[in-house]
C-alpha cells in the first residue's frame, strides 16, 4: 500500500506517506464497523442481558430494534460533524468523531444488566448506540474526503480502504465470536463473555486518537478554511444539491443491504437454518477474507477503467442471484452451503464496494464534500443497513418464508441500479 508521499498541505506540515494517510482516515471507520459487527453477531446474548420479554423472538427484535434506531441519528451526526469538517477541516472533525465512538463503546462495556438495574439497562444501551451513531454519522464523509484529497491520482484505491477496513473489522469480530462461542459456555457468554469483544474494540480508541492528532490536513480543505468564506455546507446541499444527495443514498442501497445481511447471517443461520452458533461465525470470516482481497483490487481497477463499469454488473448480478442463493441455503441447511453463498455475495459486494467510495466522493465538490457524502451515506445506511436485520426478521415472521430476506435485497439492488443510471446520464462528477 506504500506509495509516494502525499501532496504538501497548505498548513505547512511535512509530507506524509499514503500509508499513514489511509491508516489515519480508516481507523475510525474500522472501529465503527467492528462495534456494528460485534453488536449484530452477539445480538442474541445482548437481548437476554439487557432486554426482557417472555417471547425470545420479541427480545431479539427489541435488541435489533435498538441497533436499528441508533442509525436514525446518523444523519444528524452527518449534518453536524460533516458541516464542521467542511468549515474547520477534516482533521478536527475526525478526532471528535472517534472520541465519541470510544465513549459509546465504553458505556456498552460497563452497562449493568436488566436483572441488576431494570429498565435503565435497555435505556443505557440505547444511549450508547445513539452516541456511536451520531459519531459514525460524521466519520465516513470526513475520512473519505481526507483520503481522496490527499491522493487525487489514486482516489479509487485510497477510498476503497474505507470499506477494506470494514472487512478487517468484520474478520476480527468473526474470529473473536468463533473463539468465544467455542471456548465459553452459554452461561459464561450470557454473564460476561459477550462483553469481551466490546472491550477489545475499546482498546483501539487511544491509538486511533493519537494517529489522528498527528496527521496533516488536506491541501484542498486547508485552502477552503484559509479563505475565510462563511459558507454553510448544509444550506448548500439542501438548496442546490438535493439530487446529488438522493443519488448518493441510492448508491449505498445494495452494498449496504448486502453488508448488513451478511453480518446478520450468524443469527439467521442459528434461528432459521439450525446451525450451531460457533460454526455459523465462519460465515463472517469468509465474508471478511473475500472483501479484504477484492475491495482494494476493485478500487485499483476503478482508477483505470472507471467505477461504473464494475458497479453496474455487480449490482445486476446481486439482483438476479440473491433469491436463488437464499433458496439454496434453505433447501440444503449445511455450513458448506452457507459459506458458498457468503463467498459469492461477498465477491459481488467487493466489486461494487471497492469503486463506490471514490464515486461517492466525486459526486460533491470540495466545499460540501464531507457534508454531502456524510448525509447521503448515513441516510442510505440508516434505511438499507441499520434496519436490514430487523426487516429480515420481520419478513420471516410475517411471511413464514425463510427466503424472505432476499426480497429486501432485490429492492435495494433496483434502487442502486437506478442511481447508477442517473450518474451515468445526468451528473457531472468532480
Amino acid at each position: 500500500m506504500t506509495s509516494p508521499a502525499s501532496p504538501s498541505t497548505a498548513t505547512g506540515e511535512k509530507k506524509v506517506s499514503s500509508t499513514k494517510i489511509i491508516a489515519a482516515a480508516s481507523i475510525g471507520n474500522a472501529l465503527e464497523w467492528y462495534d456494528i459487527a460485534v453488536y449484530a453477531v452477539f445480538a442474541d446474548y445482548i437481548s437476554r442481558a439487557f432486554f426482557t420479554n417472555a417471547d425470545p423472538t420479541v427480545s431479539l427484535m427489541l435488541a435489533l430494534g435498538t441497533f436499528a434506531v441508533s442509525f436514525l441519528i446518523r444523519p444528524i451526526g452527518a449534518l453536524v460533524i460533516g458541516s464542521y469538517a467542511d468549515r474547520a477541516g477534516r482533521k478536527p472533525a475526525l478526532t471528535l468523531s472517534l472520541g465519541l465512538m470510544v465513549v459509546g463503546t465504553l458505556l456498552i462495556c460497563v452497562m449493568p444488566t436488566y436483572a441488576a438495574i431494570g429498565v435503565a439497562a435497555p435505556i443505557g444501551i440505547l444511549i450508547a448506540r445513539l452516541i456511536q451513531g451520531f459519531a459514525a454519522g460524521g466519520e465516513y464523509g470526513s475520512a473519505t474526503a481526507l483520503m481522496v484529497e490527499h491522493l487525487p491520482n489514486r482516489r479509487g484505491f485510497a477510498a476503497s480502504w474505507q470499506f477494506t477496513s470494514q472487512s478487517m473489522s468484520t474478520l476480527l469480530a468473526g474470529v473473536i465470536g468463533t473463539t468465544l462461542t467455542s471456548t465459553l459456555t452459554d452461561a459464561q457468554l450470557d454473564s460476561w463473555g459477550f462483553r469481551i469483544p466490546f472491550i477489545v474494540g475499546l482498546l483501539v480508541g487511544p491509538a486511533g486518537l493519537y494517529i489522528r492528532r498527528h496527521m496533516p490536513e488536506s491541501a484542498e480543505a486547508a485552502a477552503v478554511v484559509a479563505s475565510g468564506e462563511k459558507k454553510v455546507p448544509v444550506r448548500t446541499i439542501l438548496a442546490e444539491q438535493k439530487v446529488r444527495v438522493l443519488v448518493a443514498i441510492g448508491l449505498l442501497a445494495v452494498t449496504t443491504c448486502v453488508n448488513y445481511l451478511i453480518t446478520y447471517l450468524p443469527t439467521y443461520s442459528v434461528t432459521e437454518l439450525g446451525l450451531p452458533a460457533s460454526s455459523s461465525f465462519y460465515s463472517l470470516i469468509v465474508n471478511a477474507l473475500i472483501l479484504i482481497a477484492i475491495t482494494p483490487l476493485a478500487g485499483h481497477l476503478a482508477d483505470k477503467v472507471g467505477q461504473l463499469r464494475l458497479m453496474i454488473p455487480a449490482a445486476a448480478l446481486i439482483l438476479v442471484l440473491v433469491y436463488p442463493m437464499f433458496a439454496l441455503m434453505v433447501g440444503l441447511q449445511t455450513l458448506p452451503v452457507l459459506l458458498v453463498v457468503v463467498f459469492f455475495l461477498a465477491a459481488l459486494k467487493g466489486l461494487y464496494f471497492g469503486p463506490m467510495a471514490s464515486l461517492l466522493a466525486m459526486i460533491f465538490p470540495t466545499e460540501t464534500r464531507a457534508t454531502g457524502q456524510a448525509v447521503g451515506y448515513n441516510i442510505g445506511v440508516a434505511i438499507f443497513g441499520g434496519f436490514t436485520p430487523l426487516i429480515a426478521t420481520w419478513l420471516i415472521k410475517t411471511t413464514g418464508m425463510p427466503v424472505a430476506p432476499s426480497f429486501w435485497v432485490i429492492v435495494a439492488a433496483v434502487v442502486s441500479l437506478t442511481a447508477l443510471t442517473v450518474i451515468a446520464k445526468r451528473l457531472t462528477l468532480h
